[in-house]
């Protein structure tokens, strides 16, 4: 029941792929980089009726674009989607599993549940818009403290933090960092490989006055090179500023594979 994707179950699986979410849903544009990537499943019944894709990386797994027919819902189908995942991360001695769900979507949380996942971490996303400015304080750093951030995101994927990309973040000044009476704030740039012009961030706030001259040096940055969204993702709740806009929040959740 479970296979591989092929080029040619794209109009079929996009035909149950259009209003996931209030806003409509992304698989369409997306769908061509999962192939590529391979690790991109179908569950099919005559036809596919589910999706799921994997992303491996160091030490994990990376779940992501569950998604069921309506027809089909309540077959543990997404289940068993990923459980194939799951299985192919133990063949590969693959220690975790990760996948991002909303806080408010109660039925995937009760199936991650039952499929003994746990809350890591709670993320926040907000969406901040490009702006000339000038005014702001912040200095491009050469190391982290990992203990704080573990993960950084890269195209909605949470992947690890270790020495050797830390290392390189710093050489390409992907690294910021603002100081403020000995509170610190720190974010890692990285562009979207899905969609154009978008700046992803992800931010470790220290105070709001540190956060804020992040900010402001994010959409000077983002001016200066022609990005047209910047996506912030960030465990804290940032202040209310009139600049950003809370857009939704989500449980990193994982799952340690024996």
């Amino acid at each position: 029941m479970i296979r591989n994707a092929k080029l040619s179950d794209k109009h079929q699986v996009l035909k149950f792929c259009q209003n996931t979410f209030s806003w409509g849903d992304y698989v369409e544009h997306v769908w061509d980089f999962w192939l590529a990537e391979d690790f991109l499943f179908v569950y099919e019944k005559e036809s596919p009726i589910g999706i799921c894709h994997a992303f491996f990386s160091k030490n994990q797994v990376w779940i992501e674009g569950i998604r069921v027919d309506p027809n089909f819902r309540k077959q543990k189908i997404a289940s068993d989607l990923v459980k194939h995942v799951e299985s192919i991360g133990r063949k590969d001695n693959v220690p975790f599993s990760f996948m991002l769900i909303d806080t408010e979507n109660h039925i995937s949380l009760s199936m991650a549940k039952s499929l003994e996942y746990e809350i890591f971490q709670t993320w926040n996303f907000y969406s901040l818009e490009p702006e000339k400015n000038s005014n702001f304080n912040i200095f491009f750093a050469n190391s982290l403290n990992e203990q704080i951030c573990t993960h950084y995101v890269k195209s909605w994927r949470w992947l690890p933090l270790d020495t050797s990309i830390i290392s390189e973040f710093s050489k390409q000044n992907k690294i910021i960092q603002s100081k403020i009476d000995d509170k610190t704030s720190t974010a890692i740039l990285s562009d979207s490989e899905h969609f154009e012009k978008t700046l992803i961030v992800t931010l470790f706030s220290g105070s709001e006055k540190t956060t804020l001259q992040i900010l402001l040096f994010l959409q000077n940055h983002a001016m200066e090179n022609n990005y047209s969204r910047i996506q912030i993702l960030t465990k804290e709740k940032l202040p209310n500023l009139e600049l950003l806009e809370h857009k939704l929040s989500f449980h990193l959740l994982r799952k340690k594979l024996d």
